[in-house]
């Protein structure tokens, strides 16, 4: 499974969506006049977040717009010169919302305090799928005198919201931090605990949030204990030693994604690496040229994102929080952009 595929934005546990079909989708072409706050942007920020990822892009087209960008001209020329903006349409509304990098407290050894395991991968994980559940991993002996432990965290549900997310920092306690992302999957579906929350008619669909998730668990450990079992699917992880503390996780494509200029889209309908406009309506509107740059497991559909909020708490309230509309409009190559208007009949 994609490292992305494990970033959701923790409201999209209370949504189901079908794929759409491509054929489905209509495509707009609009000016960069239509973009409302487009000449307020950064857009040399924007550049540079596009630098990041576009050297990965395999298209000619991409990576001889890649070579340009990398010459730094003036960002906003750039975008304008050889982009056209591209509003596609499955006549569903866009929905946004969020996703971070959470950080927890951990040792490299266990402790009265620190009891909870991060695993890396077993062999025999990776040669069977699916192979045990959650339940199975967390109540046998299976994983454990293997030395495949790389750290040992304090609050267990907080492991679980970490196995959601697919990456994360352990801080130790002498100042270190290890960064940790998603390794593979023991092969079971994903089963959202909030959707299940719901169903027992203990919250409503609005009521239901990450943080409220984690409080009902924590009121009841034995019955929170038994919800987290619901979701049947289990993460193990990888150390990225080699990601600088000051950058972010690693997205799709396995480059660091960058706080409020990432976005995870669909990349059946969102070329990854493409710059994506988006226009965020609701509590604190966001008008911001983004890089399409990660994926998500939920996130399907021509007009559906998540955007990267940034590491700790404080990010992780504000992506929880996000379930807004407004519209999404991705910058294609010109040429690209025409190709992708229906065929005119004579």
């Amino acid at each position: 499974m994609i490292r992305g595929l494990w970033r959701l934005g923790l409201s999209l546990w209370l949504v189901c969506v079908a794929p759409a079909k491509a054929q489905d989708v209509t495509h707009e072409i609009l000016s960069f006049d239509d973009l409302d706050g487009w000449a307020e942007d950064d857009h040399a920020a924007a550049l540079s977040v596009f630098l990041n990822t576009c050297p990965d892009m395999k298209d000619l087209d991409w990576r001889s717009l890649c070579a340009l960008a990398q010459q730094r001209p003036d960002a906003r020329g750039f975008f304008e010169l050889f982009f056209r903006p591209v509003m596609m349409s499955e006549g569903k509304p866009a929905l946004f919302t969020g996703y971070f990098e959470p950080e927890l407290h951990g040792a490299t050894r266990p402790d009265g305090r620190y009891r909870y395991p991060v695993y890396r991968e077993p062999p025999e994980a990776r040669l069977s799928n699916p192979w045990l559940t959650r339940r199975e991993i967390e109540t046998t002996d299976v994983m454990r005198g293997r030395g495949l432990e790389i750290a040992w965290v304090d609050d267990p549900v907080e492991l679980f919201f970490l196995q959601i997310q697919g990456s994360g920092r352990i801080r130790l306690e002498n100042g270190q931090v290890i960064r940790v992302g998603y390794a593979g999957a023991n092969g079971h579906p994903y089963r959202s605990i909030g959707v299940e929350l719901v169903q027992r008619g203990i919250y409503s669909v609005h009521q239901v949030s990450a943080e409220v998730i984690k409080n009902w668990v924590r009121r009841n450990p034995e019955a929170g204990r038994e919800l987290l079992f619901h979701n049947p699917s289990y993460v193990f992880f990888r150390r990225l030693d080699n990601v600088p503390a000051e950058r972010g996780p690693l997205g799709a494509m396995n480059r660091s994604v960058t706080t409020l200029r990432t976005v995870a889209v669909d990349p059946a309908f969102v070329p990854l690496g493409a710059p994506v406009w988006v226009e965020k309506d609701g509590d604190g509107p966001i008008r911001r040229l983004m890089m399409a740059q990660d994926t998500g497991s939920a996130i399907k559909g021509a007009q559906r994102a998540d955007i990267f909020f940034g590491t700790g708490d404080a990010a992780g309230q504000a992506a929880g929080r996000l379930r807004d509309p407004g519209r999404m409009v991705v910058l294609m190559p010109i040429q690209r952009a025409y190709a992708m208007l229906p065929e005119q009949e004579p």
